[in-house]
């Protein structure tokens, strides 16, 4: 039996943009652009209209930018992935977008191999932001950060989730936090698949900006 294909939206007011990220998403068999927009209003509109797996979203764009596109179509469609097309890997809009519910963000003169990589990511649920880029955008946009004790955020977890959440907010992957603490692999994916629902997260992005604003985790650390 055939897999249906994910659908895209495409948001970006360039044309050239949109055109050859529709030529990239069309030439795979797992993915489908079922719709574009020029601006944010109009990705709003599409995306609640088309309902799409995953919407590629420009960051700067007229009428209204893609940090408040972004979050209201997280806050209507919360099964669909947001994935933040931005120009500089130290963007603020770009960190302002994950805030907003993005799930991670491309460049857009990545690869054509790293963006699918990074739409196929998105779409299992990972977060498509690489440790060392999540590292520095928090080390210059997360200030005035909270004591832990002072935080009511993490009150729900338990201390081996707590453990669980600040090697996450490093960088670690669930192998490497399996070996670390001297786990199962499955129970780290248990760990982490709990802590994200007591702190009513979208993905493991969300859970490092979480850690980072918490004090869990210091930024520089």
């Amino acid at each position: 039996m055939t897999t249906a294909a994910a659908t895209v939206l495409i948001c970006d007011d360039q044309e050239l943009v949109r055109v050859g990220l529709r030529m990239i998403v069309d030439s795979q068999p797992d993915l489908t652009v079922v719709g574009e927009a020029a601006d944010g209003e109009a990705a709003i509109a599409r995306a609640l209209e088309l309902k799409p797996d995953l919407v590629l979203m420009d960051v700067r764009m007229p009428k209204l930018d893609g940090v408040a596109a972004t979050e209201r179509v997280c806050a209507a469609l919360p099964d669909t992935r947001v994935l933040v097309i931005t120009t500089f890997d130290l963007d603020e809009y770009a960190y302002a977008a994950l805030r907003a519910g993005a799930s991670g963000f491309l460049l857009k003169d990545s690869p054509a191999a790293e963006m699918l990589v990074a739409m196929r990511g998105v779409l299992r649920g990972d977060a498509m932001v690489g440790p060392s880029v999540t590292r520095r955008l928090l080390d210059r946009y997360v200030t005035g950060v909270a004591p832990l004790e002072a935080d009511p955020r993490l009150a729900a977890l338990t201390d081996r989730e707590r453990e669980v959440l600040g090697l996450v907010a490093r960088g670690l992957s669930n192998a490497e936090i399996a070996a670390k603490l001297f786990l199962g692999e499955t129970t780290v994916k248990t760990h982490v698949a709990r802590i994200l629902a007591k702190l009513h997260i979208r993905d493991r992005v969300h859970a490092v900006v979480l850690a980072y604003e918490t004090g869990l985790v210091r930024p520089g650390s």
